[in-house]
């Protein structure tokens, strides 16, 4: 996996067309983000670089619940090949 300004906005998208919204934003994280399950909004620290951006989403989309249908076949196949890299 690369870790491009590319990369982050495809992963920005995936997260767009599940309906959440990525914030970056300083706060007082244990581990880096959090997330506001009620509003569907992931806030990730503002301060982290593009590496620490991506590695984050990844980790988010890993805890939380989605279906694979709702993402477009591209999306799918992106996140799929991320998922198997990052593991």
């Amino acid at each position: 996996m690369r870790y491009t300004q590319t990369t982050l906005k495809k992963l920005e998208d995936i997260f767009d067309e599940l309906d959440y919204t990525v914030r970056y934003e300083k706060g007082s994280f244990q581990s880096g983000y959090c997330i506001v399950e009620s509003r569907r909004v992931a806030v990730v620290n503002k301060f982290f670089d593009t590496e620490a951006r991506i590695n984050t989403l990844l980790d988010i989309l890993n805890r939380i619940e989605f279906d694979l249908g709702t993402l477009s076949d591209q999306s799918r196949d992106q996140l799929e090949k991320w998922k198997k890299s990052h593991d």
